[in-house]
């Protein structure tokens, strides 16, 4: 299921106000600059990938999201760059991209230890010989949700200049390693404040290992904060992990997850 705030052609007109260009996105977007051909999971409103083609990427670059309204948005901005809607379930690739991109820690909606395994399995089918998969999750230790609280309100205006307030509340504990919170947008735009709710998983770099070697992947490199800096000892921010297939000739990659109704794509929908 996506979340509302996504799946909401009005919220995710909202989304790039809410989150501003980052350290995060600079980072991706020279691994992007580096490669001939991209796919970005999860990607949004486009962001990334519209940033190169205005750089002057001129390879191939496609987005996928399972979120139609984001890719309203991604399709209105750039209609040069193949967007598809939907995931590994419903599309797959054989050695087509020299970079696998899943950025915005769009990892951490995979709940499932299926999703998470059909995701990495799919990336590692769609890497060309020598390729990286590339993503980022919260590190856990670091405990980035306390501060998830209704006293810190984010502020900015809408396209039409419209005040716009958002506001999380996170549960305070972590159940098994999920965590549940509220998004709450509130403005003159609505009658009354408009609240999301949404589950994000938490694997730690141990848990995300074991998931990667089940998908033939194997990790190349692996930093803590977008500077490059180590992911220990102390619990850095983020677990950002840059892998490569563990054995080209491998066939784990290809273990069947894919549904017989499902299609191989090649054009934007």
């Amino acid at each position: 299921m996506v979340d509302r705030a996504f799946r909401d052609v009005e919220l995710a007109a909202l989304y790039e106000r809410l989150n501003p260009w980052g350290p995060g996105d600079d980072f991706y977007l020279e691994l992007v600059m580096a490669a001939g051909s991209v796919l970005d999971l999860g990607c949004g409103t486009g962001r990334l990938l519209r940033a190169a083609r205005e750089a002057g990427h001129r390879g191939r670059l496609t987005g996928m999201d399972p979120a139609a309204a984001m890719l309203v948005q991604a399709r209105r901005a750039e209609p040069d760059i193949e967007w598809v809607l939907g995931d590994f379930t419903t599309h797959r690739w054989e050695g087509a991209f020299d970079l696998v991109v899943m950025t915005g820690h769009a990892f951490q909606e995979l709940l499932g230890d299926e999703q998470v395994r059909s995701t990495l399995r799919g990336a590692c089918r769609s890497l060309a010989d020598g390729g990286r998969f590339v993503f980022e999750t919260r590190n856990p230790a670091a405990r980035a949700w306390e501060r998830w609280t209704p006293d810190r309100v984010h502020e900015f205006t809408d396209g039409d200049g419209v005040p716009v307030r958002v506001w999380y509340d996170a549960d305070p504990d972590l159940v098994g390693d999920r965590m549940t919170f509220t998004e709450t947008y509130a403005g003159a735009r609505w009658e009354r404040p408009q609240v999301c709710r949404s589950t994000l998983r938490f694997l730690d770099a141990d848990a995300l290992d074991g998931f990667l070697g089940e998908a033939a992947l194997a990790v190349a490199e692996r930093y803590g904060d977008w500077g490059r800096g180590p992911s220990a000892p102390a619990p850095s921010p983020e677990i950002i992990t840059v892998a490569r297939a563990a054995d080209q000739s491998s066939e784990a990659c290809s273990s069947s997850d894919f549904s017989a109704g499902s299609r191989t794509t090649s054009s934007s929908r």
